[in-house]
């Protein structure tokens, strides 16, 4: 094989060497099932313990604030179907944005299809939550406030504190889906007013397949998965313990290296944005140009397909998508940029390009100069180009 960049780190993230070594005896030597009573599970039980307090030191929580789950999708799912099962007595009402995940998305449209209301509030050109259209959305009946810490497809990062004194003053619940933030960005639970979170192991080094969800002391959701005691008896299901290892020590490196591994990404993140905006013509970054995570970068090319954009990228070693993986098999533009006001044709024509601390300036440089020419390329193949260009002479 040839040259390979792997610059799609928001679909997933290579696990980390040491992640992967301190795993490894939890396959092999340390395989007991922690809820056995004898002493060679126990160990397994103490080291369940200890990675949630590792967790939960992160984020300013308690450890008995965090459940291990299978991702982010499932947290996301368990965030709301559980609040919205816990508080219908209370309401029926939830918001949420027009961008969020689609694990957020299409729970929130199952539970429309039980009973539930659902209110979807605009964001900016840039991909901000509109507060004030927020805050008119609130009615007495509602129950939750569930907006992304920061977007997976633009990289936008919402003013989370902000809508969580606005949920508190409410005493409306707050759930952030913070599957893209938690590893890059500081994030405190007390300080942001959250309530719920979620997060994914595989998006910050960690293993696949699992993830948590903090649920903060005192919120009465009900239990998720049924039949067993496992996590306080809300998700019942034997522990996934080298995943569970695995996803600790992943949140203690993204903690450690945070603030060194960060600046170095905003460096040459700041360097793609700057040389494909300069070096390419008829392009535009999405999202906010600096409240934006520290590894993305998403561009829409005007007459350009970004499905032959992708494939032509492949071709040069450069891995990359359009958006989110979980619609990459999707004809559909993004909706995420028709939310921020792109039009279809525009929309279509998009690339996400996510870093991580091993990419340079030189990768980068490799990636630039290949892309002005695939673009240079499908735009002369396009017959809305050459009109396009005929109508500027």
């Amino acid at each position: 094989m040839g040259k390979l960049l792997y610059l799609d780190n928001a679909a997933t993230t290579k696990t980390a060497p040491e992640v992967v070594d301190a795993m490894l005896p939890y396959f092999t030597e340390h395989y007991g099932n922690p809820s056995s009573v004898y002493s060679f599970s126990s160990g397994n039980k103490e080291m369940i313990s200890k990675q949630r307090e590792a967790i939960a030191d992160t984020l300013g929580a308690s450890a008995n604030e965090i459940y291990f789950t299978a991702g982010g999708s499932e947290s996301d799912n368990w965030a709301l179907k559980a609040t919205a099962e816990a508080y219908a007595g209370k309401g029926n009402h939830i918001i949420t944005t027009k961008i969020e995940h689609h694990a957020i998305l299409h729970t929130a449209q199952y539970l429309e299809k039980r009973g539930f209301e659902v209110t979807y509030v605009d964001v900016d050109e840039d991909g901000k939550v509109k507060l004030d259209e927020l805050k008119a959305a609130i009615r007495p009946t509602t129950i939750l406030i569930s907006v992304m810490f920061a977007n997976n497809e633009i990289g936008t990062i919402q003013p989370i504190k902000e809508i969580g004194e606005i949920a508190k003053e409410h005493g409306i619940l707050f759930h952030t889906d913070a599957v893209q933030a938690y590893g890059q960005l500081p994030i405190n639970v007390d300080e942001c007013h959250i309530d719920m979170l979620s997060a994914s192991g595989h998006k910050f080094n960690g293993p696949k397949g699992i993830g948590f969800l903090y649920i903060r002391k005192g919120v009465k959701i009900r239990s998720f998965v049924h039949g067993g005691a496992q996590e306080r008896k809300r998700r019942a299901g034997t522990e996934n313990v080298p995943g569970i290892v695995g996803i600790g020590t992943a949140a203690k490196r993204a903690a450690n290296t945070r603030e060194e591994r960060v600046a170095k990404e905003i460096e040459v993140r700041d360097y793609l944005i700057d040389r494909v905006l300069k070096e390419i013509p008829y392009c535009r970054l999405n999202g906010h140009r600096t409240d934006r995570l520290p590894n993305n970068a998403n561009f829409s090319f005007r007459f350009v397909e970004g499905e032959s954009l992708l494939i032509m990228l492949d071709m040069k070693g450069i891995c990359a998508s359009s958006g989110s993986a979980c619609t990459s098999g999707s004809l559909d533009p993004s909706h995420v940029l028709l939310a921020i006001g792109l039009p279809h044709e525009i929309a279509h024509g998009s690339l996400r390009l996510t870093i991580n601390e091993e990419i340079t300036k030189e990768d980068i440089d490799y990636v630039v100069d290949n892309l002005k020419e695939i673009v240079a390329h499908l735009r002369n193949m396009s017959p809305l180009y050459e009109d396009f260009v005929k109508k500027q002479k």
